[in-house]
C-alpha cells in the first residue's frame, strides 16, 4: 500500500458537508484530492480553493467544485503536503513550486492538516532544500543576500531557463543545514528585498498525517 496515499485518504475523513477545502500541491496532495473527487461523485457538497493550477486542473477534471480566491471569506479546512515535518509540525514546503500560494491559503485557513509518508518527518528542519520565492528582477542581488545568511542557493532550473512559479517568480533553493530556529530564520528571510516568501511554515499546521509502510497512519 502507498503510504502517501494512506495518509491522504485519513484527513479526507474530516471534510464535511458545506466546508470551503484548500487543495494543497504536490505527489501526497494528489491522493487527497483524488479521494475528494471520488467523494463529491458519492454526494459529498463542499466548495474548493487551489494552491496551484496543476491542484486546480486535478480538481476539474475530477468534478470537484472550485471557487476563484477572490470570492470566498473563510476557508475551513486545507488539506496539503510536506517536505519536512518536525516534531512541533513546523514544516518545509516548496518542492513542488507552490509555497507562495500554499502559505496564503494556509494562513487563511481554520485548519491546516499536513499529509506526508514518514521519510518526510525529521527531528529537526533542514534536510531538505529551503525553497525561497525571488522576484526575478535582481535576483543576482537577492541571490547574495541568501550567500551572506549562508543559504548557499541555488536557482532552481527549468532545462536551460530558471523555474517559473504560477506567480511569475523564480525559485531559489537553498540549504541552510540544520535549521536549529526556523522562525527566527523565517523572519530574516522575509527581510530580504526580492524575496517574495518562504517555504518555512512555522506554527501553521494543526496536525499531520503519516503514513507509513505497514499500511498504518498516526497523527502528530
Amino acid at each position: 500500500m502507498d503510504p502517501k496515499k494512506n495518509a491522504a485518504e485519513e484527513a479526507v475523513k474530516l471534510v464535511q458537508d458545506g466546508m470551503i477545502v484548500g487543495l494543497g500541491t504536490g505527489s501526497t496532495a494528489y491522493w487527497a484530492i483524488e479521494r475528494l473527487g471520488e467523494r463529491v461523485q458519492e454526494g459529498l457538497r463542499i466548495q474548493t480553493v487551489a494552491t496551484s493550477k496543476r491542484s486546480e486542473a486535478q480538481a476539474r477534471e475530477l468534478g470537484i467544485p472550485i471557487l476563484p480566491l477572490e470570492d470566498i471569506e473563510r476557508i475551513d479546512l486545507t488539506i496539503d503536503g510536506a517536505d519536512e515535518a518536525d516534531g512541533d509540525r513546523n514544516l518545509i514546503k516548496g518542492g513542488g513550486g507552490a509555497l507562495l500560494r500554499e502559505k496564503i491559503i494556509a494562513a487563511h485557513s481554520k485548519r491546516l492538516v499536513i499529509v506526508a509518508d514518514e521519510s518526510k518527518t525529521v527531528e529537526t528542519l533542514g534536510q531538505f532544500p529551503l525553497p525561497v520565492e525571488i522576484v526575478p528582477f535582481g535576483a543576482n542581488l537577492t541571490m547574495l543576500r541568501l550567500a551572506a545568511l549562508l543559504g548557499h542557493p541555488r536557482l532552481r532550473m527549468d532545462g536551460d531557463r530558471p523555474y517559473v512559479t504560477d506567480n511569475g517568480n523564480w525559485i531559489a533553493d537553498c540549504r541552510f543545514g540544520t535549521i536549529a530556529d526556523p522562525a527566527g530564520l523565517e523572519r530574516e528571510l522575509n527581510l530580504i528585498p526580492g524575496v517574495v516568501e518562504n517555504g518555512l511554515f512555522i506554527g501553521m499546521a494543526a496536525a499531520v498525517y503519516v503514513g507509513h509502510a505497514d499500511g498504518s497512519v498516526s497523527v502528530r
